[in-house]
């Protein structure tokens, strides 16, 4: 009942969304790129089955690689098709996979088109990355057998209010998840009150603890010598509007004292690269462009990283780091990719999405959490004039990293019985899925 009041609200709000996605399409050139994809026209029917996974960003679409090339290691008949939302997870997809995986976007979450798109792509079995959880997509997928299970799910509490205030339809909808794969005992806690059966959930850990240390830190770029190998290199990734502003600031408080100091500016959307440049622009700040491929000279402070998919390999060369939405009110972004290169870590006061990692990584001395400006200037010196200090409090955060793995293989025991002894399978047939065995769950 709850989710066909859903479907008519959703209905009746179409003429607004499609005048939006057209604004979106007129401002946004890259949300062109097979527009037709988000009504569920994903081509022609797919002749055999496939693993569906859907990520629904960059963010989702690192923690699904692991998975998803352990997936065309054990089991390299099975075709894999990755569905993103956003143009910037589908450029991830491309530089992570090339053509060993099919991309298409997911589409509006009407029955009508989620019914094409899974009766195009033809999923055996679907895993959901952290919390789409769209109405029409898990029920369609109950009405044809197809088993869901909702991998590295992170629940914060500010969306726990938000989910329980819409509880009948969210517990409704939570009746189609075959398996939950929580990142934490708090998560699966939450999923629980939010109406999953307890029976279904396991805490299973992060899968963005997951990293292949060699491809973080891959590419031809020699990061240090373009930038100068004598230089103190500070990273600020996935900032924000209103965050870029500050770390300027901070940057020019500590010119003072370290003028060979680099910041590596890596706004978190492409669409602000512009922005970020106007800025610099305005504040009489000289930079040097990656996307130019320009390397800055002695006396140039800045390194606008304007590019995608470069993070993690820019942390890796970096002294220390700051990790962005967090001096704003966006929730922090995870700050695991800098840990594991052994690089300390500042970050802002506002992480309400990743509270757990920011607790863990502060107690083991790890990660610093500043306020403003200032504070972040302050934060900054005290590593720069105690580099084995910083390092020490890197290496700190690298060997936490390490001790939290394996939430791969506690995902792949959920994952594996219903791949194990069965093959892609020819379209419009359905094989049967094995249940889990509750031996394979996390107590």
């Amino acid at each position: 009942m709850f989710r066909r009041l859903y479907t008519a609200l959703l209905t009746l709000l179409l003429p607004i969304l499609a005048v939006l996605f057209a604004w979106r399409l007129w401002r946004r050139p890259e949300y062109r790129d097979r527009w037709w994809q988000r009504l569920g026209f994903a081509g022609p029917r797919r002749p055999q089955s496939c693993i569906w996974v859907h990520a629904v960003s960059v963010g989702e679409v690192a923690a699904a690689t692991p998975l998803i090339k352990r997936l065309q290691c054990r089991y390299p008949a099975w075709p894999v098709v990755v569905t993103t939302l956003t143009p910037t997870g589908a450029d991830r997809v491309r530089r992570n996979f090339g053509d060993s995986v099919t991309h298409c976007y997911l589409p509006l979450d009407t029955p009508g088109a989620m019914g094409r798109l899974l009766d195009r792509i033809q999923p055996h079995l679907a895993v959901i990355m952290e919390t789409e959880l769209w109405p029409n997509l898990l029920a369609a997928c109950r009405r044809r057998n197809i088993p869901v299970i909702i991998a590295n799910a992170r629940i914060s509490p500010r969306s726990l209010k938000s989910y329980l205030r819409l509880r009948p339809l969210i517990q409704e909808l939570l009746n189609n998840v075959t398996w939950a794969a929580a990142q934490s005992r708090s998560d699966a806690g939450r999923l629980a009150q939010m109406g999953l059966d307890p029976e279904r959930i396991q805490v299973m850990g992060n899968l963005k603890f997951e990293f292949h240390e060699g491809e973080s830190r891959a590419g031809p770029t020699n990061w240090r010598a373009g930038w100068g190998a004598a230089r103190r290199v500070w990273v600020a990734g996935s900032t924000h509007e209103g965050e870029d502003a500050q770390l300027i600031d901070a940057l020019l408080l500590l010119r003072k004292r370290w003028p060979e100091l680099l910041l590596v500016l890596v706004p978190r959307h492409p669409q602000r690269f512009a922005a970020v440049r106007a800025l610099l622009e305005a504040r009489g700040i000289a930079y040097a462009r990656r996307s130019a491929g320009e390397w800055p000279a002695t006396d140039v402070p800045v390194f606008l990283a304007d590019t995608m998919g470069e993070l993690g390999a820019l942390y890796g060369a970096a002294d220390l780091a700051f990790i962005g939405g967090s001096l704003v009110p966006i929730g922090g972004h995870n700050a695991l990719e800098a840990a594991v290169h052994g690089v300390p870590v500042l970050t802002g006061p506002v992480v309400f999405n990743f509270q757990e990692i920011y607790g863990a990584l502060r107690e083991v001395g790890a990660a610093v959490t500043v306020e403003d400006a200032e504070s972040l200037a302050d934060g900054v010196e005290r590593w720069l004039k105690d580099p084995g200090a910083a390092q020490r409090a890197g290496e700190r955060g690298r060997q936490w990293v390490m001790a939290n793995q394996g939430a791969l293989d506690r995902l792949w025991a959920l994952v594996d019985p219903y791949l194990s002894g069965a093959g892609p399978i020819v379209a419009g047939s359905v094989a049967p899925v094995p249940p889990v065995a509750k031996a394979l769950r996390i107590q």
